[in-house]
């Protein structure tokens, strides 16, 4: 989780990168045509809700339609490739092409720029901001942010600082960093490790905080940029973060630095009593993996 200054995602007059092939534009727009019509989204999420299959008659039923009408928004839906459609006995199977339910939220993605090819991250970083690894003397600075982070209830689930000892044992080696503004702590970034199977030994999950009163000042923006960069020296090919929903301009900076929105984790876990969302995104490495 993070607690971030608003980013400057790109500047203005800074040249577009326009990835989307018009083939492609083609197929999402014949794709978002056939959701036009509120009946097929119904029936789409229907079908989609029963992996193993419905007919046509329970469908009508479910959705209290005249089969003649289900019958016509499948053949729409099918023309697309969002459901295939086979005959059981006298009945008629609907059942949701599985790669549908990945391909919906790529073109999403793709049609709103979050894939679009961009820099490893932002390069207009502010003069005064200075990054460097993470000391022993800075403990007290980055525990004391890390609680002002936790006080907003925007940056994570955590409600009290971890030990010294807690975050030593979870943060990676060579990967914590701290930002500092005329010789003064302003910010922490750092690398957890998400499993401890070899298998993963690559994908690693980032914190950032900045301090009360710091934000905006690109420090965040800063520590991002070096947290990325040295994860790619190392070798890592996944870097993962989940950030509040309510927190946009962590979202945004994110993207910025070449994560992509995954999905979002529905009332994944409660804060104070009360289930909150995730956004969960991922960045992959360029160079490694």
């Amino acid at each position: 989780m993070t607690s971030l200054d608003m980013p400057v995602v790109r500047a203005p007059g800074a040249e577009q990168v326009d990835a989307l092939a018009p083939e492609d534009a083609v197929t999402y727009a014949g794709w978002f045509a056939c959701l036009a019509d509120p009946t097929r989204v119904r029936l789409l999420h229907h079908v989609a809700s029963r992996p193993a299959g419905i007919t046509v008659g329970d469908l009508a039923s479910a959705l209290e339609i005249g089969q003649p009408t289900v019958s016509h928004h499948v053949r729409k839906l099918a023309d697309v490739g969002f459901v295939s459609v086979h005959k059981n006995g006298t009945s008629t199977v609907v059942t949701v092409n599985p790669s549908c339910c990945t391909g919906l939220p790529h073109a999403a993605d793709a049609v709103m720029g979050v894939l679009t090819p961009r820099p490893c991250c932002p390069d207009d970083l502010p003069d005064d901001v200075v990054v460097r690894a993470m000391t022993e003397q800075d403990w007290d600075d980055v525990r004391r942010i890390y609680g002002e982070g936790i006080a907003t209830r925007i940056a994570t689930f955590t409600t009290e600082v971890p030990a010294h000892e807690v975050l030593d044992t979870q943060w990676l080696d060579g990967h914590r960093w701290v930002a500092e503004i005329d010789g003064v702590v302003v910010g922490w970034a750092a690398l957890s490790s998400v499993s401890g199977r070899d298998c993963y030994a690559g994908v690693a999950e980032n914190s950032i905080y900045v301090a009360d009163g710091m934000r905006g000042r690109g420090v965040g923006k800063t520590l991002l940029r070096t947290q990325v960069i040295a994860a790619d020296e190392a070798g890592l090919w996944t870097l993962q973060t989940s950030i509040f929903p309510e927190n946009r301009a962590s979202i945004a900076l994110h993207h910025s630095a070449g994560f992509r929105t995954l999905g979002v984790r529905e009332r994944i876990a409660q804060l104070d009593g009360i289930w909150r969302d995730a956004v969960f995104l991922e960045r992959r490495s360029p160079v490694a993996g």
